[in-house]
């Protein structure tokens, strides 16, 4: 309840600072628009059905994109913290490549694959690929050596080992990887769709934008967001929690 009250209070005073600048028009109403108007072009926007096209084509595109990133992401993660080779020649370049925004990628999705659905998806992956694996490849080293050595002397060997043992111990910096993976390719749809004359929140944003429609920018930015915190709380808060719980950080309720 106290949370519930802290949060309550927080976006109150922030509504209400919001409406106060408005009020005040120390910028063109079209610059800086009110809350009542931005409520409105929502209501409009999801009363046409245009929001809920745009939001269902952008989280099928991410989860795909997201998907096939974490699926490689494993399998390189895995094969960079194992192997010694791979470990001091390619451990460096992903760190290196990680630092490249995932715009920079957009040039190459175009020549590779025209403008398309399957350049936005390069963009998506790209973007969260490399998170994904430097997790995975971070949490297979970080884990203490005893607990391999324990499975090995209880009998564990290959993909039973690596399950049962070696898995589970690095969960906790796999699903912190995951966690920033996700704002990586959600952060990439968008700036590929921006880009992409496509059905989208990206596209709609910049539609907003072409039209001066500052209330259509600022609903769809609050979109966007609500619809991060969503994923996060939902999904990625609750994965934390339960690891906590299961390792002995948090007090049992």
């Amino acid at each position: 309840m106290k949370r519930a009250a802290r949060l309550v209070i927080f976006y109150t005073c922030l509504f209400g600072l919001w409406a106060l600048l408005a009020q005040l028009k120390i910028w063109p109403p079209y610059l800086f628009p009110t809350p009542w108007g931005v409520a409105q072009e929502l209501y409009y926007g999801f009363s046409d059905h245009s929001y809920w096209i745009a939001i269902a084509v952008s989280m099928r595109r991410v989860l795909i994109g997201y998907a096939i990133s974490v699926v490689a992401g494993m399998i390189l993660g895995l094969g960079v913290a194992s192997n010694k080779f791979l470990e001091e020649t390619m451990g460096g370049l992903l760190v290196s490549l990680q630092s490249l925004p995932s715009i920079c990628w957009w040039p190459l999705a175009l020549l590779w694959f025209g403008l398309n659905q399957k350049a936005i998806l390069f963009v998506v992956i790209m973007g969260s690929l490399l998170s994904v694996t430097l997790a995975m490849e971070d949490g297979r080293k970080q884990m203490p050596k005893i607990y391999g050595m324990a499975g090995r002397n209880l009998g564990a060997r290959g993909f039973q080992l690596f399950w049962h043992v070696l898995l589970p111990a690095s969960l906790p910096f796999i699903v912190s990887g995951l966690k920033q993976g996700w704002a990586f390719a959600w952060r990439s749809l968008i700036t590929a769709e921006m880009l992409y004359v496509s059905l989208g929140l990206g596209q709609v944003l910049m539609m907003g934008r072409e039209t001066s429609n500052m209330n259509a920018v600022i609903a769809v930015m609050i979109l966007i967001i609500g619809l991060g915190y969503i994923v996060d709380g939902l999904i990625f808060k609750s994965m934390e929690k339960r690891l906590q719980h299961k390792w002995g950080l948090t007090a049992a309720t």
